[in-house]
């Protein structure tokens, strides 16, 4: 797994739509709401392909290891997931967010 980080990375949706192109399967993670204290904003992307290449972010690190393993499921079942990750779930402490907030992420593939 590998972070993709030249200029064309800076927008996330722009990275998928170049790996599509080139013919990678993709999925997008997409921070769909916030409560509390959340490291990153609603609306915020992770692009992620088959071989677990990511780009963006959705959790400023915290949880984005969790987010690419669903993505690896969304892209190779084709079906669509809602992730809530937050302080009072064990899940949250897990993957580390601990910063006292939750956040719901959509993951879907595209293309």
């Amino acid at each position: 797994m590998t972070t993709e980080t030249n200029l064309e990375t800076l927008d996330p949706l722009a990275t998928a739509e170049s790996w599509m192109l080139a013919g990678r399967d993709v999925a997008v993670a997409t921070v769909v709401e916030t409560w509390g204290s959340a490291p990153r904003p609603v609306g915020s992307h992770l692009v992620i392909d088959a071989e677990g290449n990511f780009a963006g972010s959705v959790s400023g690190g915290c949880v984005e290891g969790a987010v690419i393993s669903e993505a690896a499921d969304v892209i190779s079942s084709g079906e669509p997931r809602m992730l809530d990750f937050g302080v009072a779930d064990e899940t949250a402490w897990r993957v580390g967010l601990s910063c006292g907030g939750r956040i719901r992420v959509y993951v879907e593939r595209v293309g």
